[in-house]
């Protein structure tokens, strides 16, 4: 029996299993790790406690930087055919082995022929754990540029005490921040029966929420670590690559921001989300 198949998890539960999470993805990834989540439990724990899957699952993806096909997993659940996937740019994909088509060669994503766009809910779920995936993502390369900043000296000074060091990684910080509320309110409303007709756009906003705040990542943590960033032996380029792949993935972040203003507009109304 796992964790998850326990009626609502306290928090020494919940604790428990996202160090046994967190221990799977830092010494497996791919199929390797598809197995040990499996092993875990993994289809147990989105049936049995789906408001875990994005806050916990895919943002410790994001964290470790491991990958697994796990979105196909809340798709079909959905009830959704993942044949092909819509990606940025009016392009399709699918999730298939083997790896190296893609910008990230650790995510086997491959050009697909048009394929049918999933209908609204299973499209809502897989933007919403998608945007938990690109926050962890973004924590990720905030974790590294701030370490390094920490660590390493400039002109008899600590990186971390410019100014402009600090800038960037603060303006990172609340981006992040304010793509995490968002995700929040998405899946609160996600988990409300009553609200099914805000959940289409309050994944949408969220997604691209997430999908700005970890290009924003991208973009400050890179100057920050400078050119070490750029090098192989740094791990930096890899979130990089995950998060352009990720941001694609039903949907960029600059298409979805203009989805929502089609789809307002339209309507004439804002619905309001979130009491603020």
């Amino acid at each position: 029996m796992t964790v998850a198949d326990q009626p609502g998890l306290d928090p020494a539960e919940r604790a428990l299993l996202t160090d046994s999470l967190r221990r799977a993805m830092t010494g497996h990834t791919g199929p390797a790790l598809d197995t040990a989540l499996r092993e875990l439990g993994w289809p147990d724990i989105h049936t049995a406690a789906p408001e875990l899957t994005g806050p916990v699952l895919f943002r410790l993806l994001g964290e470790t930087g491991a990958c697994a096909p796990l979105l196909l997993d809340v798709l079909d659940h959905a009830g959704a055919d993942t044949t092909a996937l819509p990606f940025a740019g009016g392009r399709w994909v699918r999730w298939a082995a083997p790896p190296g088509a893609s910008v990230d060669d650790e995510l086997p994503i491959h050009r697909a022929a048009a394929g049918l766009t999933p209908a609204a809910q299973p499209l809502a779920d897989g933007r919403r754990v998608l945007g938990w995936w690109l926050l962890g993502t973004g924590h990720a390369m905030l974790t590294l540029a701030r370490t390094h900043a920490l660590e390493r000296a400039q002109f008899g000074r600590p990186l971390a005490a410019f100014q402009a060091v600090r800038h960037r990684l603060a303006e990172t910080l609340v981006a992040l921040d304010g793509a995490e509320a968002a995700l929040l309110v998405a899946d609160e409303t996600a988990l409300d029966p009553t609200r099914a007709d805000d959940q289409v756009l309050a994944a949408l906003l969220a997604k691209a929420a997430a999908g700005r705040a970890a290009l924003t990542a991208a973009r400050h943590c890179q100057q920050v670590l400078g050119g070490i960033g750029f090098t192989a032996e740094h791990s930096l380029h890899r979130h990089v690559r995950r998060t352009l792949v990720l941001d694609g993935l039903l949907g960029s972040a600059r298409e979805l921001t203009r989805a929502a203003g089609a789809a307002i507009r339209l309507s004439g109304n804002a619905t309001r989300l979130a009491e603020l």
